[in-house]
């Protein structure tokens, strides 16, 4: 039977992240694609423009008409900005027993400006991060949730382990914004153990995108019973494969093609 695969996050109408990046992450995987908006977001390949989050009760009827009909084999988490809708979210897949929960912790923009407030932040580590299989920070996101700034590798583990040790869950910090030659990530789940991906870095400035897909991707590998760490390893060759595929679209940080394959 054809996997199910539920995108719970923020809707993109330039369609290269978010939602839409999701859906197309997870039809490329072959797999059955669902979702329920959190917000609606005027955004395009320049900036974001617009945010109005969906009523926190609309975002659990939403969840409600999918596990109770299409039941999901993974689910993959993104922008979730307020208090009220992380909580929702968390205690409706408590109720369902959700499995294969990836977290994206959308929490600052790509210029740099913080997206989620420290209460909705709170909640988020308390309620929703312990109930994921594994989180996916990247440099940004691990600095507000360790709470020290990540220069190097060593910082990574220090800060995944931190990550980890609060949340009881795996987590993958995505070291794309070093500054290196080589596009470096590590897992870091328990007790201690420690996997390191290290690819060549694509030239590509259009990347808008890569970490909805990246977790996406994740999700569906987790959806097709694959072990965290070969999930993990098989959704960074999907996404570098999409990036040198050199889409490019708009006038800013262009999207990834999703669909090479085709």
């Amino acid at each position: 039977m054809v996997k199910k695969v539920l995108s719970i996050a923020g809707s993109d109408c330039s369609g290269g992240a978010g939602i839409q990046a999701d859906i197309k992450t997870i039809t490329a995987h072959k797999m059955y694609a669902m979702s329920v908006v959190t917000a609606l977001t005027a955004q395009n390949t320049t900036g974001v423009y617009g945010v109005v989050d969906t009523e926190p009760e609309f975002v659990a009827n939403q969840i409600d008409c999918v596990f109770k009909d299409i039941v999901p084999d993974a689910v993959k988490i993104g922008m979730v900005s307020n208090s009220a809708i992380i909580e929702i979210i968390a205690a409706k897949l408590k109720e369902y027993n959700a499995k294969n929960i990836v977290i994206d912790p959308v929490m600052v923009s790509t210029s740099g400006h913080q997206l989620i407030s420290e209460e909705a932040k709170d909640v988020l580590v308390k309620q929703l991060l312990p109930l994921a299989a594994v989180i996916t920070p990247n440099i940004a996101e691990a600095e507000m949730l360790c709470g020290f700034d990540i220069k190097n590798e060593n910082d990574m583990i220090r800060a995944a382990e931190y990550i980890e040790t609060t949340s009881n869950v795996p987590v993958l910090v995505k070291g794309g914004h070093l500054i290196t030659h080589d596009a470096i990530d590590l897992l870091y789940s328990h007790p201690e153990k420690l996997d390191w991906y290290r690819m060549p870095k694509v030239d590509n400035e259009n990347t808008h995108g890569t970490g909805c897909t990246l977790s996406a991707a994740i999700a569906c590998n987790l959806a097709a019973g694959e072990a965290l760490d070969v999930a993990v390893k098989h959704a960074k060759e999907y996404l570098t494969k999409v990036l040198k595929a050199q889409l490019n679209l708009g006038e800013g940080r262009g999207p990834l093609n999703h669909a090479y394959l085709l």
